[in-house]
């Protein structure tokens, strides 16, 4: 294996600050009360709060559960001791607030005016309509 030189073990170590100060990772986490949000404090100054019930495993955590909350190594994850929840905080910024199944129910429940008068609309008629097959 070739031996680092110096101006490279400079230039990565140079790298590594630069994406310490950037990468999204936690500064400090909090539960807001009022406003029953949790509330994340990023390194590069930014703040990003979201609801536990969008997350996985905190939907039906108590105040206290939600309250209790711990940065995990650097800042990239959170983690919740007592509900045994963890999500990484790149993640929950890209909007991924449990695993696929957990998303796609998610996104079944979201509720329209226009998602309510067809539902309405189809159950006047008999309900869904029954797949047929091709032939």
């Amino acid at each position: 294996m070739a031996e680092l030189t110096d101006a490279e073990v400079d230039a990565a170590l140079n790298a590594g600050t630069i994406a310490r100060s950037v990468e999204p990772r936690a500064s400090s986490v909090r539960y807001d009360r009022k406003r029953r949000r949790i509330v994340v404090d990023l390194v590069n100054g930014s703040t990003f709060a979201f609801p536990p019930n969008l997350a996985q495993g905190l939907e039906t955590a108590s105040d206290d559960q939600l309250a209790d909350v711990t940065i995990l190594g650097a800042g990239y994850g959170l983690h919740w001791e007592a509900l045994d929840v963890d999500f990484s905080v790149p993640g929950l910024l890209a909007g991924i607030f449990g695993s696929r199944t957990h998303m796609a129910r998610m996104a079944g429940q979201v509720r329209t005016p226009a998602k309510a008068v067809a539902a309405r609309a189809n159950g006047a008629k008999g309900g869904r309509p029954r797949k047929t097959a091709s032939a």
